[in-house]
């Protein structure tokens, strides 16, 4: 076999260059690429797969050589969807910077909000006066955000392998948890409803009569997906022993999430490095030990049963819980008593007034809060939680003053997106598309 290596980065080949020829595959290269696999002599086709959609939630490029139908190379070329996020949120302060962080994977937005603001608080140093019912609304929301992003993943999975009616009732129950977060949030997507020392608003009223109704409906409309998938032959013989990776792979490669659980290992940090309270609710972490296809998608149906659990759990508890949902700090918690006018979601005509009318100061304090932003200590902080692909964790630095010095994240679908080659080369074609499903990546969060 030829020793002769095609890589999207230098760097990555850098100790192989002696061993042959050292190709870049990084766009508006088709000609270069082509010419190199003739040079081999061999008879071996380079195709590429995208940049497009091929499974995936967001624009990812495909470079696989294939001697036949088997695939021998896969690359994986991304920055398709790169959008600044990470450099931008450098120039807004530290609340404004939930505004862009949210549209990172824009299928789980409270996810990269919440990881964002725990940091924000170490930093800070809030992390044990932050109100108990904003912690168990955090919950709620990404647990219902966990519900919604799974639901996308295992829609779109149908669809590619020709499944439609698993894609058309997918998308139909996340159109029911969309609902519950325009209701409390005001926005479908891209909330910034979670903020450093609380969250946004309190649950608006009818709220909690909504996520019953929701609760009601969701285990059987759960359990008619898995009817549909379960035990279909023909989708299991697409996605049984296919994209093999155990758990000595997902190790090698800092792998995490469901396709780590599929493996057998019950690694959640839910569980191990318990974050917002989640020491405290009873779930279970599902596990398989197939390392396949399959196995990746039921550890994803299970999770979202036993998310289902802790939403009603934190539904129980804001019946008992109650006060403020932003700290009381004056000096960081921004005035949140939100309502719905002519205008749209804002602040309540009634805190306005309140507002204006309490004293000049508390106007001045006001209008440097919003504007200017809360100064954080120097330092940094890194806080991951669990996010629907995995480890998603936020390093945030701060250099003492208004707006972060430094913002990155530890985003599982860039992490998990390398285990492509390892669980595609050596299988056929048809199987990559399978492969890459079950990693589940949202493009806005690998590029961001």
């Amino acid at each position: 076999m030829s020793s002769t290596k095609y890589t999207e980065y230098d760097a990555y080949a850098a100790e192989e260059a002696a061993e042959g020829k050292v190709f870049d595959v990084n766009g508006q290269d088709w000609d270069k690429v082509v010419s190199a696999a003739e040079d081999l002599g061999d008879e071996r086709l380079v195709i590429n797969m995208g940049p497009q959609h091929p499974s995936t939630h967001g624009v990812l490029r495909l470079i696989l050589t294939l001697d036949g139908e088997t695939v021998n190379e896969a690359r994986v070329g991304i920055g398709y969807l790169h959008t600044g996020i990470e450099k931008n949120m450098e120039y807004r302060t530290w609340t404004q910077g939930t505004t862009f962080c949210t549209r990172m994977d824009y299928l789980a937005p409270l996810f990269n909000e919440t990881a964002y603001c725990l940091s924000v608080e170490r930093l800070l140093g809030i992390e044990d006066t932050i109100p108990e019912r904003a912690q168990i609304i955090r919950v709620m929301m990404m647990e219902l955000n966990r519900i919604s992003s799974h639901l996308v993943a295992i829609a779109t999975f149908g669809l590619e392998l020709g499944a439609t009616t698993v894609m058309l009732n997918g998308f139909i129950e996340r159109e029911y948890t969309l609902d519950l977060f325009e209701e409390i949030t005001g926005l479908r997507m891209n909330h910034a409803y979670v903020r450093p020392g609380g969250v946004a608003q309190d649950l608006p009223s009818g709220a909690t009569s909504k996520i019953r109704d929701y609760l009601d409906r969701m285990p059987k409309r759960i359990q008619a997906l898995r009817k549909l998938m379960d035990e279909n032959p023909v989708f299991k013989a697409r996605t049984q022993n296919i994209a093999y990776l155990d758990l000595t792979g997902c190790m090698a490669l800092g792998v995490t999430g469901p396709v780590l659980r599929s493996t057998g290992l019950p690694w959640d940090l839910r569980k191990s490095q318990p974050y917002c309270g989640y020491e405290t609710y009873e779930f279970e972490v599902p596990t398989q030990d197939t390392c396949d296809v399959y196995g990746r998608y039921l550890v994803r149906m299970d999770e979202m049963e036993q998310s289902l659990r802790i939403v009603e759990q934190c539904l129980d508890r804001l019946q008992t819980v109650k006060g403020p949902v932003m700290i009381e700090d004056k000096k960081i918690g921004w005035p949140a008593q939100l309502a719905i006018g002519a205008d749209g979601m804002g602040n309540s005509p009634r805190h306005i007034a309140h507002i204006m009318g309490t004293s000049m100061e508390a106007l001045i304090h006001h209008f440097k809060l919003v504007t200017e932003g809360f100064r954080v200590p120097a330092g940094q902080a890194y806080v991951p939680i669990e996010s629907p692909r995995g480890e998603l964790g936020a390093h945030v630095v701060s250099d003492g003053g208004t707006r972060p010095y430094r913002v990155h994240f530890r985003e599982p679908s860039f992490v998990n997106l390398q285990a492509t080659p390892a669980m595609s080369e050596g299988g056929m074609v048809a199987d990559i598309i399978a492969a890459v499903a079950s990693i589940d990546p949202v493009m806005g969060g690998v590029d961001r």
